[in-house]
């Protein structure tokens, strides 16, 4: 990253010395943000998830760094969009993306043309928080527990299938299904909801979420867990077990959200922004209400957003490689 970020201020000081301007630029890195706005992109509609923590990010945001913080959603193209206009625009820390893990360690996989490099395309800020995915049925579903789930998948092959409403609750299905050798076809829906209505409905035995958006129908019993996808139980879920408590060994799948801005930002101005990101998830108000919807916080800096990147990256590619996943 450190290769990107001289590069990018090197391309900066040129274009400062062209128009004389070094010297008295009112945009230099060390005097960020310098009164200019700044804005966070969102690469879904108002109302999910990422647009929640992202607008409740942005009101600590813009105290801390004493300027306007606006948010402006870009939905569509599998984050694809949002991401390739962050990518594409000035490397001065007033353009921020707000990322989950498939748009840097999923998309690269499933897609042959990709307008981004996930890494040589963004620099990291903050890794923000992660939250586990969930593997439940309908409550009146016979299986109570995954060895049961899997056995009766096992002994009716091809007859049952799972809902999921986006790319990682899909490859967590296929990572199920290749690990216990059961025959299980995923039938995809455009987002959680419409997924959690079927399943509730009778239509669909199974469904794999996210946990966030399906915590208060598993918590009302309209929906009945069988495992969450981290190493742990989550806290929000503390009589579920882990897929690797419950059998499925090394799993640990959680859909995390980060913070970034185009290659070449300055480093100093990266660290302004990860200081001012981490001062408002610390607030009380965000991280309770946060890990009240099964999030877990971490506030945690650049480099520790680029280990999980190349962590997942590698476990991601294998799992979508082996199922032959493809967008495009």
């Amino acid at each position: 990253m450190r290769k990107y970020v001289q590069n990018g201020v090197h391309r900066w000081m040129a274009a400062c010395f062209a128009g004389g301007l070094l010297v008295a630029s009112p945009a230099s890195a060390k005097d960020f943000p310098a009164g200019k706005p700044v804005t966070i992109i969102v690469p879904f509609a108002p109302g999910g998830g990422t647009d929640i923590l992202s607008r409740m990010v942005s009101e600590e945001l813009a105290k801390n760094l004493s300027v306007p913080v606006l948010v402006e959603n870009r939905p569509g193209g599998n984050t694809l969009i949002a991401a390739q206009s962050v990518a594409r625009a000035a490397p001065d820390g007033h353009t921020i993306l707000t990322a989950i893990s498939s748009t840097m360690t999923m998309n690269p996989h499933l897609y042959s043309k990709l307008p981004y490099e996930p890494k040589k395309d963004f620099a990291p800020v903050t890794l923000a928080s992660s939250m586990p995915l969930v593997l439940a049925v309908n409550p009146e579903f016979p299986a109570k527990s995954l060895r049961e789930l899997t056995a009766l998948l096992a002994q009716n092959p091809g007859k049952y299938s799972y809902a999921y409403g986006a790319i990682p609750a899909q490859v967590l299905g296929e990572l199920y299904r290749q690990k216990t050798g059961v025959e299980i076809q995923g039938i995809s829906y455009n987002g959680s909801s419409p997924a959690q209505n079927d399943v509730m409905g009778g239509h669909v035995p199974i469904i794999v979420d996210a946990l966030t958006p399906a915590l208060s129908l598993l918590k009302s019993d309209r929906l009945r867990p069988i495992a969450v996808s981290s190493a742990k139980r989550s806290a929000a879920l503390p009589d579920t077990p882990s897929l690797s408590e419950a059998g499925l060994e090394g799993v640990d799948i959680a859909d995390w959200t980060g913070f970034f801005v185009p290659a070449g930002t300055p480093q100093s101005t990266i660290d302004k922004l990860h200081a001012a990101f981490s001062a408002a998830l610390n607030t009380p108000k965000i991280r309770n209400q946060l890990e009240s919807l099964g999030q877990t916080v971490y506030a945690a800096d650049g480099k520790t957003l680029a280990e999980w990147i190349d962590r997942d990256y590698a476990v991601y590619g294998e799992v979508i490689r082996d199922a032959g996943i493809k967008i495009d």
